[in-house]
């Protein structure tokens, strides 16, 4: 029997509103997410990856309704959770968490860790002990006890994003958005924080959606890969085999550009020509058709939709064809 995902994601659009004039007409629009599609199963992580500006996190807050969702299904165990009002939205809000990038700006400078954290479990377990539970949490998350009267400013950058997680794991969430969790912290501390949520992964059997532009990074945590560009998925695989196959172009260009540490493993690539199109632009065909090497009058001209070309590996692209 074929397993049956946690969050699946189906065609979702994220547009804003660009609005002009004394009356604000909206004029034209940003197509931060253009109909992408993807699935999460249980105990899975599955990285997003992409260069600045092409959607990721946009997806992630679309997810947990932090932004406006043009069109599209997210469903969360079979349940559509895009059109639910916010009152309905509240029974499933624990179910789906969300990891911010940076770790100051989302924690109250006002509010002890203990306030933080035992917020959660006030509102979703009131009737819970919350000191021993904010205890827990904060272990789980790799802080000491003693910490809990501090407040923020009080601690470093890889410490805020432990109470960020620790505040996360207090909601006893299913599935964890977290949007570049490790791009703001030191390489050593980047390692420790990967760590922590693989290992909460396999204890707790949490799902991950883990949004990062370095390759480098989503390699050593992901089991499936999606890579995205202005908004469009270009390719999506296990996560070995992207790094050993990738077919996309673009994908291609990305995985070339990760550093290596021995001149003998560096993969050969085409380079990047031009520079990223505007989200407002209107394409007629695939959207990395202006810097791609191999387009040719198809690319330009018709949108290429994302085919299986082997078991589990999706790639949108004319020119590749199923191996």
């Amino acid at each position: 029997m074929k397993q049956q995902p946690v969050l699946k994601v189906d065609n979702l659009k994220v547009w804003f509103p660009k609005k002009k004039g004394f009356f604000k007409k909206t004029v034209s629009y940003v197509k931060a997410v253009d109909g992408i599609s993807f699935e999460i199963y249980k105990g899975e992580t599955f990285g997003l990856v992409g260069e600045s500006g092409c959607g990721k996190t946009s997806v992630g807050k679309a997810i947990v309704r932090l932004n406006p969702i043009k069109e599209g299904r997210i469903e969360l165990h079979g349940i559509n959770i895009a059109n639910l009002s916010m009152r309905e939205m509240r029974q499933h809000r624990s179910t789906v968490q969300m990891i911010f990038q940076d770790p100051f700006s989302s924690l109250n400078p006002r509010m002890t860790v203990a306030d933080i954290i035992g917020e959660a479990v006030r509102f979703y377990r009131p009737t819970s002990d919350i000191h021993a539970e904010v205890i827990k949490y904060m272990e789980q998350a790799g802080l000491r006890k003693e910490y809990m009267q501090r407040y923020p400013h009080q601690f470093s950058g890889g410490q805020r994003q432990r109470i960020g997680i620790a505040r996360t794991l207090a909601c006893q969430p299913e599935i964890i958005i977290a949007d570049e969790p490790v791009s703001a912290l030191d390489v050593s501390i980047q390692a420790q924080i990967i760590n922590l949520l693989k290992s909460l992964k396999q204890d707790l059997g949490l799902s991950f959606l883990f949004i990062s532009h370095d390759l480098s990074v989503v390699k050593h945590i992901s089991d499936r890969i999606g890579v995205m560009y202005l908004g469009s998925m270009m390719e999506i695989s296990p996560a070995t085999q992207l790094y050993q196959q990738p077919l996309h172009p673009y994908t291609q260009a990305l995985i070339g550009s990760i550093p290596v540490n021995h001149p003998s493993k560096r993969f050969s690539r085409q380079p990047l020509v031009g520079e990223v199109a505007s989200p407002m632009s209107t394409f007629s065909g695939c959207k990395f058709s202006d810097r791609c090497a191999l387009a040719n009058d198809k690319c330009r001209t018709k949108i290429p939709v994302l085919i299986e070309v082997s078991p589990q590996h999706w790639v949108a692209c004319h020119n590749v064809t199923a191996l």
